[in-house]
């Protein structure tokens, strides 16, 4: 024999090693995951839809989920895809500017708002109404009237969802004030109540100017403030809202209430370290007293330290100033890190307020998806107090909800797996997993079951081994004892060659 045939049979030995152990090393086993709940199927389908919960992003080994899997009762694998409504969002945001025209009172004190008298409201034949400046100058409004306010025409045909206010003026303070709608300018009706805010905080101006509005239509707005000079601070309102068949956003899902830490030496600073790094749309801070209010900045960082480091050294110890001392003058530097460390960017400053007397109730902040694992949170302690005193307050985060789906077979029940650290990325594009053809309202509906506990499963040895299995590692343990014998073959022809050879 020779050596062509020998690297023949070794490659051939090769080749049948790879495609008889290729099952083996491709099979997923589920009791390498180490958390998985049940899915409950609610109707005979060839896909399902199942909304994730946020605590499997918050226990997965990776941030992108490349660690999940759904199993069916067999043990297999099934194909599946994960879709956020990001992208819809996106699509359907719309912003307009109101138009603005004055209102005003006998006097400060004064409830009754009425426009000035330089305006029309006309109607169309169509009933719609419509205002505008009459085209002759009048003469400015009575001495003793006083600007209350402002009548926005807000021209939009879509859901309100969001108010923001542009105004000048250098006067630290919370001022509030009223939204009301309406539709034909003769019937309103109370929408909402706000406030917005200027400070100066750890050497940064903190201003508030944007309000939640409940998601409805409106033609018009009046906004009138409890402060009557206020009003004249104002330069323009935006309104923000979604222009789709749907009239709410993007679903959210909340986490659990998490627990954080007080910064040592640092009043007022509290940080919160996640297991993953997770995109943030909104954080709440519960306020559990009445009549509290918090000035605050909420920033955020993904951080991957090299080694252990204390909560005081991850948050730096130069360049901070007490936040007492900003405000009363003194320059203010910037937040410095130590060398390497990633630095803090600031995710939300706004105003946590709980106050039942005038029915303003606050406490999130929208975090516009920043992927972030740690949080801090500062307070201004000056102007509203230490409300959380030493005790770090507790935190809940909100991602946009995450669908799941997959393509059903096998027997149920159908389980979903995950944590496992080196697993690799199996998810597919939805356009390849469903058909085009279908659409979301074809999928049928899957919820994860509330008793299933999140725990590695335990596998049970099966009774009987099943006769195809026996086959195949028969054939596997032949294969491998042929590919022993014939590369023992190979060393000792290798060795002979080696010797006829002749010595120089």
């Amino acid at each position: 024999m020779n050596q062509p045939f020998w690297k023949f049979a070794a490659m051939w030995t090769l080749r049948t090693l790879a495609v008889a152990t290729a099952p083996a090393w491709a099979a997923e086993n589920i009791a390498s995951y180490s958390n998985q709940m049940e899915l409950e199927t609610e109707s005979p389908a060839t896909w399902y839809r199942v909304d994730l919960p946020i605590g499997v992003s918050m226990s997965a080994a990776h941030a992108d989920l490349r660690d999940l899997r759904v199993f069916n009762a067999e043990g297999e694998t099934l194909p599946y895809a994960i879709t956020t409504g990001t992208a819809r969002y996106i699509q359907s945001r719309r912003e307009v500017a109101g138009k603005l025209f004055p209102l005003y009172a006998d006097d400060e004190t004064s409830k009754e708002v009425a426009p000035d008298a330089g305006l029309r409201v006309r109607r169309d034949a169509d009933g719609r109404v419509e205002i505008e400046f009459l085209p002759v100058p009048k003469p400015p409004p009575a001495p003793q009237r006083v600007l209350r306010g402002w009548l926005v025409d807000t021209g939009a045909d879509f859901p309100l969802e969001r108010l923001a206010i542009g105004w000048q003026t250098s006067v630290e303070g919370f001022y509030h004030f009223t939204v009301e709608a309406s539709d034909n300018l003769e019937h309103w009706r109370r929408w909402a109540q706000g406030q917005i805010v200027h400070l100066s905080f750890d050497g940064e101006t903190i201003r508030q100017d944007e309000l939640r509005l409940p998601g409805g239509k409106a033609r018009y707005l009046r906004l009138i403030w409890d402060e009557p000079w206020v009003a004249n601070t104002v330069r323009e309102v935006r309104l923000f809202g979604t222009a789709t068949g749907s009239k709410q956003a993007p679903p959210i899902v909340w986490s659990e209430l998490l627990s954080g830490e007080a910064v040592a030496g640092h009043e007022g600073e509290y940080i919160w370290r996640l297991p993953v790094s997770l995109p943030l749309v909104r954080a709440r801070i519960p306020l559990t007293e009445d009549n509290t209010l918090a000035p605050v900045i909420l920033s955020g960082r993904d951080f991957h330290p090299s080694g252990p480091k204390s909560a005081t050294t991850e948050l730096g110890e130069t360049g901070r100033r007490r936040l007492r001392d900003a405000l009363r003058g003194h320059t203010s530097r910037p937040t410095q890190t130590a060398p390497g460390e990633t630095p803090w960017r600031v995710l939300a400053r706004g105003v946590l307020y709980r106050l039942p007397g005038i029915a303003l109730h606050d406490d999130e902040l929208d975090l516009s998806s920043a992927t972030v694992n740690q949080l801090r949170l500062q307070v201004d302690v000056a102007h509203g107090g230490n409300v959380f005193a030493h005790a770090a307050p507790k935190l809940a985060l909100a991602v946009h909800a995450q669908q799941l789906t997959f393509l059903a077979r096998g027997s149920r029940p159908y389980r979903l797996a995950w944590g496992k650290p080196d697993a690799k990325a199996a998810a597919l594009p939805l356009s390849t997993l469903v058909p085009g053809a279908f659409g979301p309202e074809q999928l049928g509906r899957a919820h994860v079951a509330e008793t299933t506990p999140v725990t590695a499963p335990v596998v049970d040895a099966p009774a009987a081994p099943d006769r195809k299995n026996q086959r195949e590692k028969i054939l596997l343990w032949a294969v491998l004892l042929v590919g022993v014998i014939l590369l023992a073959a190979m060393a000792v022809n290798l060795l002979k060659t080696a010797d006829k050879k002749p010595r120089q």
